[in-house]
């Protein structure tokens, strides 16, 4: 969680497991007047700090530039869990009624 000096909270995030043993970083929003001033990287860097590799997240597409920068790569179909998997598939019956800017992007950090 990030606050300010005052206490407010301005962003949290998490890393989460799932049942097939998969860790995400997951959650991460930062409070819209707070954005563009480091918080998200600040969070990120200390949510990975000593983590077990390898980690995933989901995301948009559009967004996939950002986590380039901590080492994030688009995960393939073989580096995907079974969790991921599950996700994806339906994510694409979700999405073949959906604009092609919403993709999913599945990313992993080794």
């Amino acid at each position: 969680m990030a606050t300010t000096i005052a206490g407010e909270v301005i962003g949290c995030g998490q890393v989460k497991r799932h049942r097939d043993g998969s860790r995400e970083l997951a959650s991460l929003a930062v409070r819209l007047q707070d954005r563009d001033q480091g918080v998200a990287q600040a969070l990120i860097a200390r949510l990975l700090d000593g983590q077990v590799r390898p980690i995933y997240l989901m995301c948009r597409s559009d967004l996939g530039l950002f986590y380039n920068k901590f080492g994030f790569h688009a995960a393939s179909k073989n580096e995907l869990t079974p969790y991921y998997r599950r996700v994806t598939r339906f994510m694409r019956i979700f999405r073949a009624n959906r604009a092609r800017e919403d993709k999913l992007l599945v990313m992993r950090l080794d």
